[in-house]
């Protein structure tokens, strides 16, 4: 893509990303894509806002020079380290050895761990301001957003704020960067919330922390790294990553989030016949095979979902492996105190419970019932699993 014009003088000057398969080496956006925002500020100095990856080096470079000589560049401001917004920095420094890199007290330790690079850094601090000309910058700290170094650049006059990794969104922006002239818009939330529970939720407190600490300015412009930028409806993005953020304390949504995984088809018949259960009261349900659904696409809905229905055989005395595997991943992630169900299938003894307990223990999730059966399961025990889903579901849909 070519730049863009945001205001007078600020330009996006990022790049599409449909080539890397796992964002972070772990998250699945071959379909989606992602794009590194990056930003140029062309005053009487001249200032650009975060980078890109290294991959991305010639098209990147390519857009700085449609508007400035990259030799030219005065400042280069690091939100955030992490190679998806730093990666090219070296070859940057390379084509600009003049450029001062700003950052917080420990980008600049950072700027050495990863790159090497000890000359020409200077530490802005919390509330800072700095001058390029007509237009103004204004650096605001905001750790664990979602690493400690993280700080936001806001450009007074055009009350744009620069936002890193905080509101963005997976997927390409494929031709157009603005909310407003966004078609599928509802594309971008969905990926939003994917991107959040994935890679911010963790640090959910200190999301609320920077949107609290932001109310302090008037901000009629988001520009994060990774997605839209919202001029339209900024408070829109926002909204979504506070009631997101909010999750890691208040109980989510009424809903259920169904994941199954089977071996060879007996949980899978029994989940079909809870999951017609659960339906019959009109409780919002989504339903995941554990086992060919990536975890990146489960985790959003446990986090927005107040309840959670897992159906597993039992496999060698223990828990199915990949049904393991999520229930990790969403300790990891900080996706504590639901409520849930276990049913599944066991061949000569249980023990899939047991596993799935200790693993959930810490993330304070209570177990309300469980049903499992041995082998197939029969007429009888289907109707047993019909109704097994209905009084989870409504005992889910009341809360």
């Amino acid at each position: 893509m070519l730049p863009v014009e945001l205001n007078s003088g600020i330009f996006w000057i990022g790049v599409d990303d449909r080539t890397t398969d796992l964002f972070e080496g772990l998250w699945p956006i071959s379909r989606e894509g992602v794009s590194y925002n990056s930003y140029l500020i062309k005053d009487k100095k001249k200032a650009i806002i975060d980078l890109t990856k290294s991959i991305k080096g010639d098209e990147f470079f390519e857009n700085i020079n449609k508007i400035a000589a990259v030799n030219d560049i005065d400042y280069i401001i690091i939100n955030h380290m992490e190679p998806d917004h730093s990666g090219i920095l070296r070859t940057f420094r390379k084509l600009c050895p003049g450029a001062m890199i700003l950052g917080s007290q420990k980008t600049k330790e950072m700027l050495q761990d990863f790159y090497g690079i000890k000359d020409n850094v200077e530490v802005v601090k919390d509330g800072d301001e700095i001058s390029l000309g007509e237009k103004t910058l204004k650096f605001f700290y905001t750790p664990m957003v979602h690493w400690p170094e993280t700080i936001m650049t806001y450009e007074v006059s055009s009350k744009i704020l620069f936002s890193c990794d905080a509101f963005g969104s997976f997927g390409v922006l494929g031709g157009s960067i603005f909310d407003d002239e966004c078609k599928n818009i509802d594309f971008y939330i969905d990926e939003a919330v994917r991107y959040y529970v994935n890679i911010v939720a963790k640090f959910s407190k200190m999301v609320l922390r920077a949107i609290d600490k932001l109310k302090s300015i008037t901000v009629e412009v988001i520009a994060p790294s990774h997605g839209r930028i919202w001029r339209k409806n900024p408070g829109t993005i926002v909204e979504l990553y506070r009631k997101l953020a909010s999750l890691a304390e208040e109980e989510a949504e009424p809903g259920i989030t169904l994941i199954y995984g089977s071996m060879y088809g007996n949980t899978e018949n029994m989940m079909n016949a809870v999951a017609q259960g659960i339906s019959k009261t009109q409780t919002p349900l989504r339903i995941f095979d554990v086992s060919r659904t990536h975890v990146s696409y489960i985790l959003p809905s446990l986090w927005t979902q107040s309840g959670v229905m897992i159906g597993t055989p039992t496999y060698e005395a223990g828990l199915f492996p990949t049904m393991g595997d999520v229930l990790r991943m969403a300790t990891l992630k900080s996706i504590t105190n639901k409520k849930f169900a276990m049913f599944g299938s066991y061949g000569w003894s249980g023990g899939a419970l047991r596993e799935i307990k200790e693993i959930v223990e810490p993330a304070k999730w209570q177990l309300i019932d469980s049903f499992e059966f041995k082998g197939g399961p029969t007429e009888e025990e289907l109707k047993k699993g019909e109704e097994f889903g209905r009084k989870f579901g409504e005992l889910i849909k009341n809360k």
